[in-house]
């Protein structure tokens, strides 16, 4: 009835208009369309390569744009471009990013099976990335670097995220060893000792890591590196705990696991959209996403924090987002790290991050 008080804070699917996140989506399309260059590319740099078009593409289509829209099919033109004889989607670096990436956007796109082939070889291509030897004795087993082509690198859970979630996505089992083996770099990747991670700074973490994600295993080897704690341990970022919280529950993993329950206590603790906790500023979009994925995989549509304040997230996360969009419908990050500052990306980020602020259907 008119004027009644509901007994409950309605669920975030009811409260948030389709059509208020609209308009802040449609700001950010148009300007998108001011900032594609005639061959379909979003990238602010042509040698960033397609993985922002990518992103874009992805991000609007999961807003409900259709495939037709101009922006959308130049982004696609442009990454049928980037397609490689090896199945790859790159040009000059980052492959694993722009590849994952692609496949998700191809898969969106892929009416009528259109794209039945190129994900396919894609799908190859990315698993071929995928480090391999000894698991018991290579920390790097399972995980994915950044693949540039003429050689390889380190992996690091970043990259590793992105691969698993186009493998799935592209229609790979759960079961599959690839998604197995990156399950295993994952689990050496989060702060918690356990039999699934044996690694000597999982032994060193403080009460505050526990049960956070690392960016990468291999920093604890390196003593110039930022990411190491004075205790010899490696510190949580947020973005890489939502990114391995949502790599686990994408693969399967249940959510009783100890890792989980881990990942989702740290979570709880570090409840935050004002910053990326570990890091500020600093890959602030990015870790706008892997939030959304993972709280969405999750599944609390009122998550409760450490505090027991009981949080709306994608109520939460929409404001956010639409408090920190431009005028002119951009967003961008003060801080210059993993080129935030480049518009395009940020935007691109954010876009794709406010496809998860109304529940789709199951």
């Amino acid at each position: 009835e008119a004027g009644k008080k509901l007994p409950f804070q309605p669920p975030s699917d009811y409260w948030l208009d389709a059509d208020e996140k609209k308009a802040v989506v449609d700001k950010a399309a148009a300007y998108l369309k001011t900032r594609q260059k005639d061959n379909g590319d979003l990238a602010p740099d042509p040698r960033v390569g397609p993985g922002v078009t990518a992103l874009a593409v992805v991000g609007l289509l999961r807003n409900g744009v259709a495939a037709t829209d101009e922006v959308v099919a130049k982004g696609l033109r442009f990454l049928e471009t980037n397609v490689k004889p090896d199945g790859g989607v790159y040009s000059q670096g980052l492959a694993t990013y722009t590849t994952s990436l692609a496949i998700l956007a191809f898969r969106d796109a892929n009416t009528g099976g259109r794209y039945d082939k190129v994900i396919a070889a894609a799908t190859a291509y990315v698993k071929g990335l995928q480090f391999g030897g000894d698991p018991t004795r290579d920390v790097r087993h399972g995980g994915a670097g950044y693949g540039n082509p003429g050689g390889r690198d380190r992996p690091d859970l970043s990259n590793t995220n992105f691969m698993v979630e186009a493998l799935l996505a592209a229609g790979v089992s759960r079961d599959d060893p690839a998604i197995r083996n990156a399950i295993g770099f994952a689990s050496r990747s989060q702060n918690l000792a356990s039999e699934y991670n044996t690694q000597p700074f999982a032994t060193r973490t403080t009460d505050g890591d526990r049960g956070g994600f690392v960016y990468s295993v291999t920093d604890q080897d390196n003593e110039k590196s930022d990411k190491r704690t004075p205790t010899g341990g490696l510190r949580s970022e947020g973005g890489m705990t939502y990114a391995g919280l949502k790599t686990f529950l994408f693969a399967g993993v249940s959510k009783d696991d100890p890792r989980v329950r881990a990942a989702v206590a740290w979570v709880r603790r570090n409840y935050t959209l004002a910053e990326n906790p570990g890091m500020g500023q600093a890959g602030l979009f990015y870790y706008y996403h892997t939030f959304a994925k993972a709280m969405d995989a999750l599944g609390e549509e009122e998550f409760e924090d450490a505090r027991m304040v009981k949080h709306e997230w994608r109520r939460e996360l929409f404001e956010e987002l639409k408090r920190r969009q431009a005028m002119d419908g951009s967003w961008r990050n003060a801080s210059g790290a993993f080129m935030e500052n480049a518009p395009e990306l940020a935007t691109a980020f954010a876009v794709l991050s406010l496809s998860y602020t109304i529940r789709r259907p199951a």
